[in-house]
């Protein structure tokens, strides 16, 4: 479907095309219309398939051709999983309403609380945020949704896992106008939490599934390599991206040490790497998002904060260096690459400590994924077996039953108490006097 076809203001194409979008995307096609149409919305999809615009043009279109509720409150809030999914939900926004008369704001945890307080006084029509910075606006009262029209949750089900639930339940008690419009979109909802959580959020939803996230995706190669230990997993790191092509490449560490160690490791190769970690302060953290993405750095080290949303369109590579506990988040790790159409690349290093995973993996998805020994730096450890069962080793079985096994006689006893033979004297303990005085000689 070509966007001049969709029944939007004509200026919201404008925008689209100068972003050059000119088809729609499955996921979009699907969504946008109901969405258009003020229906509430469930919708899943693969991670780079275009749901930020899926839900960014029926809303902005919602704003400009009709009426609002409330002159005070915000008419559209977005909430994101991640301060950096925040922000670069943000940025698309408004980019989108700039020049169309509509207002946004961001609000997210990490940034001063009395400046953000200032900026929803200024009353603006489209909130992006986080939800426990939302819940804490809402709580102080320094911001209303009586009058919210629009409430989207993105990457909903990453929300759940951050523990998120309480925030969330919260925000929906507040936007409660009967009017409003709820729109959901994740990568997977197979997250029983959040199937139950859709139906206190919606009503009379469509559902929309756009292939599966656990199915294989056709844009992205995917590479396992055996490793003995954190030496040899340095040792397949360096070689794979000195000799492979890429633009930028991500490389997803387990612990916020190795993000520092790997980049400094990185760097005296002069591969230009810079390690993001989730106890900066959020400033660092915006400001290495921001050179990483205008292309200053070709290597960012990371922990599963850049795993979701986040569209970076120049990675072409993505590295597991260790694997992740949860296998969802193998697939949003590995989406980092082959968005929109282009092609990517992925490789994963595993080792004794990530065999659980790596089998916990191959049982989620829906396609073969196998480990190999690499070719320059081969591994002694290939995996684990499972241990067979040494129960009736050599022993033709049969279908009739076992015999019963035999009784085993009673220990006898060396003196029976019941039989009253002579064993002996045996002194009689005599209970002790009382020799202390009565209480009515005590003093």
């Amino acid at each position: 479907m070509l966007v001049t076809d969709l029944p939007v203001h004509h200026k919201i194409i404008s925008k689209l095309e100068s972003k050059n979008i000119t088809t729609l995307t499955e996921i979009q096609e699907r969504t946008m219309l109901p969405g258009i149409q003020g229906k509430d919305i469930i919708a899943s999809s693969k991670t780079g398939s275009g749901k930020t615009f899926a839900f960014l043009v029926p809303a902005i279109n919602r704003l400009m051709s009709q009426k609002a509720l409330s002159r005070q409150d915000p008419r559209a809030l977005i909430l994101a999983p991640t301060r950096e999914l925040a922000k670069q939900v943000f940025i698309e926004a408004k980019s989108m309403c700039s020049g169309l008369s509509l207002s946004c704001e961001l609000i997210v945890g990490g940034e001063n609380f009395n400046d953000q307080v200032k900026g929803l006084r200024r009353n603006p029509h489209i909130i992006v945020g986080t939800a426990g910075r939302i819940a804490d606006h809402l709580i102080g009262k320094s911001m209303y949704l009586n009058g919210l029209e629009l409430l989207i949750f993105d990457e909903a089900d990453r929300m759940l896992d951050l523990g998120f639930a309480a925030q969330l339940k919260l925000i929906n008690t507040y936007a409660d106008h009967r009017k409003r419009q709820t729109m959901l979109f994740s990568a997977t909802l197979d997250n029983i939490e959040l199937k139950h959580m859709t139906t206190q959020l919606t009503h009379s939803a469509v559902r929309v599934a756009v292939g599966s996230s656990t199915g294989e995706h056709g844009d992205i190669e995917q590479t396992c390599f055996f490793a003995d230990n954190v030496s040899n997993k340095d040792e397949i790191l360096r070689f794979e991206l000195a000799k492979r092509e890429y633009n930028q490449a991500i490389v997803f560490t387990a612990t916020r040490e190795d993000t520092d160690r790997i980049a400094a490791i990185l760097n005296e190769d002069s591969l230009e790497a810079i390690a993001l970690r989730g106890d900066l302060a959020q400033h660092q953290r915006a400001s290495i998002m921001s050179s990483f993405s205008r292309g200053q750095q070709s290597v960012l080290v990371t922990t599963d904060l850049a795993s979701r949303g986040l569209d970076l369109s120049k990675v072409g590579l993505v590295v597991n260096f260790d694997l992740p506990k949860n296998a969802d988040e193998y697939i949003h790790r590995i989406g980092r690459t082959g968005r929109a159409g282009q092609k990517g690349e992925a490789f994963s290093l595993v080792g004794p400590r990530d065999w659980n995973s790596f089998e916990a993996l191959k049982t989620h998805l829906q396609y073969a994924l196998e480990c190999k020994p690499h070719d320059e730096f081969s591994a002694k450890f290939e995996g684990f077996t499972k241990k067979k069962s040494t129960q009736n080793k050599g022993k033709p079985t049969t279908g009739k039953r076992r015999d019963a096994k035999p009784v085993r006689a009673k220990p006898v006893r060396r003196v029976d108490p019941m039989e009253g033979a002579d064993i002996g004297m045996v002194p009689v303990k005599r209970k002790p006097r009382n020799t202390s005085a009565p209480d009515s000689e005590e003093e």
